[in-house]
């Protein structure tokens, strides 16, 4: 029901209640049965069964289970355990690094206040929240968290602060008289209150309408708990990848050991041992480990540059990024009212300065104001101090304002000229005031003895009703009457500052004789004396618009979503150069009644969405999303929350984000600057580009693994390898290598390029290329090295396998240096520039002399001690493949 939309005397009268009595305990009780308590459900959480049931259903892992269980059946029981303990070590790292279950209903949970004032059987008493039923009749003063969506029945001075449902960074004017009865946003519902917003003015009266699910913060938390868990592109690229190889492992298989078993007859058990050994070679089971190691010292390098990545595939899906949707207030903006402009004396003043330390300048025409400038500007700012119950604090040298955001701003204003409220107050006490109402917009406190013996009235508020209140004008502090001609020319300055999405107040006074026995705004707000304006705004953050041309520049494309209004939404859009004209934006509600097939459409143009609701953010995030994008959402609110979710890639605030955001979201930024989003995209495309080349590396080598068993199973020769030793090659030797590959320097130009289609598979043309032909360098390599271990040493298999075995890990090494470049000679980048990628190397050079030379250890991996004379045949035939691989790219550039 839209409650907004009806009377106060129909809202009492649906839900069968009493404005003054409210309910009676026995309704309470039926009421509470009916409806239940009014908290918000909470997701049931993924066991530890199902998330071990999730690692062990990749096909690359249940293919290491099934070689395994034949390991152990034909006796091979140290392969087993080699093979069973790559798998629980691979889970046991993921369930690790990607942490705890999502906490974000929780956080939902433990933002609804604790108690509430509610009026029953005629009185009034404080209930937990959490006991609130439709029809309870609530009371509310500053300070007090809403318990419950409210429909207002009384209201004085009311402001709420409903920036974590809406985004508005500026505390909403309520009125329960207000009729409204054409659609609204929540931002527009003026005599509404709703669930976890915050009285930040005044007090009223209202009546609960919705509790728990049904409110519009139990509305999110639903839509938290339906956006499924989606799959990064890595993860869906790796299972596609596992399940090719998959498929070929047992293709392969079958092939072989119906070749051997039935053309050459060798025999059940040895083919059904080769057939383990291929399915060995052919899976890098390194590679789920090593993605994870990788993935993590980026998330390491990311939170050293304040992002940091609660899920560990989240550091991929980054580099990926084609557009960035980000909210406004506080995000790209500091969320720190800010007066910007004065209008006194017939000339517009610059104010500089940002946020609430009350440090800046005034200017006029590009020059800091002299002493014979400021004597209106004082009045002006003394005004502001005055008319402010705000409350300026000053923590650890970071100031934050308590009370009304707009008068915080015009707090800061005046103690930029070292006028501070408290000494105002002292030297100019106020003595009596007519508090702000929404009906005249107006604020008045009186003083005594400020620019004489009289006493005077401050008058702050809507400027186009102040101009109309004056007859007078202050102008060189000297009073003047206020002509027609330059009432004009204050309205067109009002309208001017409106345009640069200023929120703008006037300022005026009035001397009294003595103190007026009758004070209200009838009697005392008119015939004023006129003394000037202000302007503020949310300033956007300074490094911001930098941060926007460099994603611009990377191919990504920035979109505002916000709640504010619109005007406010383009200006400060224009300034960022996120858009550069008004037709680029639109508002939320226009998207209520859009088909999904017209969003989509709608989003290819618009970078500007203002005054949009939780489920519009969605509606756009999904829109992009089914459009191709690899969307990335950025907030601080609650009212984020479900964007953040169902965006690729979701990003929170956090210095100033919710608990809700920041535990929904996939990446947090600890300094909460839009810049790092663009430092962490970069991180991402330089994890992903080196994720290629360990995939490039890790696959060339197993496929050759195939290839030299398959081939020397077709030349009726034994099998090259045992298991354990391409258990080892895989796991151990290879391993190292590849690590350092995923620590690689990015290239100089990565963010010029644009980011890469969510469709591109991990393995490109470039890619496939690389893998053929430095695949069959090494299958001939080790197969011709093989052929002379066994000729060499008169068909001795142990001999022959050692041969083949330090022909195979040589030439992956020295493979690893020509694979760190698609384009660029090694001899170009530097033979030793990574460092890493030398100790890796080394260590496995050392590992593999290990096995082969020392006592005992060549035993288990049954390899032979091999003499100098061998190594003139093995380092050339491990040299091939890199030569291949340097020729490769030589002609690759040269076309």
């Amino acid at each position: 029901m839209d409650w907004y939309k009806e009377s106060n005397d129909s809202v009492i009268k649906s839900l069968d209640t009493d404005e003054n009595n409210g309910l009676s305990d026995s309704k309470v009780a039926s009421l509470l049965e009916k409806y239940g308590k009014n908290v918000l459900k909470e997701k049931k959480k993924k066991s530890m069964a199902a998330k071990l049931k999730d690692q062990f259903l990749d096909p690359m892992i249940i293919i290491l289970l099934l070689a395994s269980i034949l390991s152990m059946a034909i006796g091979e029981v140290t392969d087993s355990i080699i093979i069973i303990a790559i798998v629980i070590v691979n889970a046991v790292l993921s369930i690790y690094q990607e942490g705890k279950a999502e906490q974000a209903i929780e956080a939902l949970q433990k933002m609804a206040s604790p108690k509430a004032k509610v009026i029953r059987n005629g009185k009034i008493m404080e209930v937990d929240s959490q006991n609130l039923v439709p029809g309870d009749i609530v009371e509310l003063e500053t300070g007090d968290i809403i318990p419950a969506d409210l429909r207002l029945l009384e209201s004085t001075n009311l402001k709420i602060d409903e920036s974590s449902l809406t985004g508005e960074s500026v505390a909403v004017e309520k009125n329960a008289k207000d009729e409204i009865t054409t659609d609204a946003g929540i931002g527009d519902r003026t005599n509404m209150a709703y669930s976890s917003s915050i009285v930040s003015y005044g007090r009223a009266k209202g009546v609960v309408v919705e509790t728990a699910q049904n409110t519009e913060i139990g509305k999110i938390a639903t839509s938290l708990s339906e956006v499924e868990d989606e799959e990064t592109p890595l993860q869906r690229k790796l299972a596609q990848l596992s399940k090719q190889l998959g498929i070929i492992t047992v293709v392969v298989c079958a092939i072989v050991f119906a070749v051997g078993y039935f053309l050459y007859d060798f025999g059940a058990l040895n083919m059904l041992m080769t057939a383990v050994s291929l399915a060995v070679a052919a899976i890098p089971e390194g590679l789920p480990a090593i993605v994870t190691i990788v993935l993590s010292l980026g998330m390491g390098r990311m939170a050293e540059k304040n992002a940091i990545v609660k899920k560990l595939l989240a550091v991929e899906t980054l580099g990926t990024t084609t557009v960035i949707c980000s909210d406004k207030t506080g995000t790209l903006t500091q969320n720190e009212m800010t007066v910007k402009k004065i209008y006194v004396d017939g000339t517009d003043v610059d104010v500089t300065g940002t946020g609430y330390k009350p440090e800046g300048d005034y200017l006029i025409e590009d020059r800091k104001m002299q002493e014979d400038d400021i004597k209106s500007l004082n009045t002006l700012l003394h005004i502001m101090s005055l008319t402010n119950d705000s409350k300026l604090i000053e923590e650890d040298g970071t100031y934050k304002i308590v009370g009304d955001p707009t008068e915080g701003a015009l707090h800061t204003a005046a103690g930029k000229q070292n006028i501070t409220k408290e000494e105002s107050n002292q030297n100019y006490p106020r003595i009596e005031e007519i508090p702000f109402d929404s009906e005249r917009k107006m604020m008045t406190t009186f003083h005594d003895k400020f620019l004489s013996d009289k006493i005077i009235s401050f008058t702050k508020g809507a400027p186009d009703i102040i101009i109309e209140k004056c007859s007078k004008i202050l102008i060189d502090n000297e009073i003047k009457p206020l002509t027609e001609e330059l009432k004009q020319k204050l309205l067109n300055k009002n309208s001017e500052y409106a345009k640069q999405a200023l929120r703008v107040l006037a300022y005026a006074l009035r001397e009294h004789d003595d103190l007026p026995n009758e004070i209200t705004s009838e009697n005392i707000e008119k015939n004023m004396v006129f003394v000037g304006l202000s302007g503020m705004i949310d300033p956007p953050r300074l490094e911001v618009k930098d941060a926007i041309e460099e994603c611009k520049t990377a191919g990504i494309t920035p979109v505002m979503i916000t709640g504010d209004y619109l005007e406010t939404a383009v200006a400060i859009a224009k300034d960022l150069g996120i858009c550069t004209d008004d037709s680029q934006a639109i508002m939320g509600a226009e998207l209520n009644n859009m088909t999904d097939d017209e969003i989509r459409e709608i989003v290819k143009e618009k970078r500007v969405y203002a005054r949009v609701s939780p489920q519009n953010k969605v509606q756009i995030v999904t829109a992009l999303k089914e459009n191709g994008h690899i969307a990335a959402m950025t907030g601080d609110g609650v009212n984020d929350a479900p964007a953040i979710k169902k965006a690729d890639i979701g990003i929170a605030m956090g210095i100033t984000g919710t608990d809700v955001a920041k535990n929904t979201s996939e990446v947090i930024l600890t300094d909460d600057n839009f810049a790092t989003i663009v430092h962490a995209v970069e991180e991402g495309r330089i994890i992903y580009s080196n994720i290629k080349k360990f995939v490039s590396f890790l696959l060339s080598c197993n496929i050759a693994e195939i290839l030299i068993v398959f081939l020397a199973i077709m030349f009726k020769w034994d099998t090259p390898f045992i298991p354990i030793q391409l258990l080892w090659l895989n796991l151990v030797t290879d391993s190292f290598p590849a690590m350092a590959l995923g620590v690689e320097k990015g290239e100089a130009d990565i963010m010029n390029r644009a980011p890469r289609s969510p469709k591109e598979p991990i393995i490109d043309k470039n890619m496939r290329l690389s893998i053929i032909v430095q695949s069959l360098a090494i299958t001939v390599a080790t197969l011709f090295a093989y052929n002379y271990g066994l000729n060499h040493f008169d068909g001795h298999i142990e001999s022959a396998r050692t041969v083949a075995f330090a022909t195979l890990i040589l030439s992956e090494l020295l493979r690893s240096y020509s694979v760190r470049s698609e384009h660029k000679s090694v001899f170009q980048i530097g033979v030793f520039s990574n460092k890493a990628l030398v100790m890796g190397t080394s260590l496995s050079l050392f590992l593999m002399l290990a096995v082969i030379y020392i006592p005992g250890v060549n035993d288990v991996f049954e390899t032979i001690p091999l003499h100098l004379e061998h190594y003139k045949v093995i380092l050339p035939c491990a040299l091939l493949p890199f030569a291949a691989g340097e020729i490769l790219k030589a002609v690759k550039s040269k076309k």
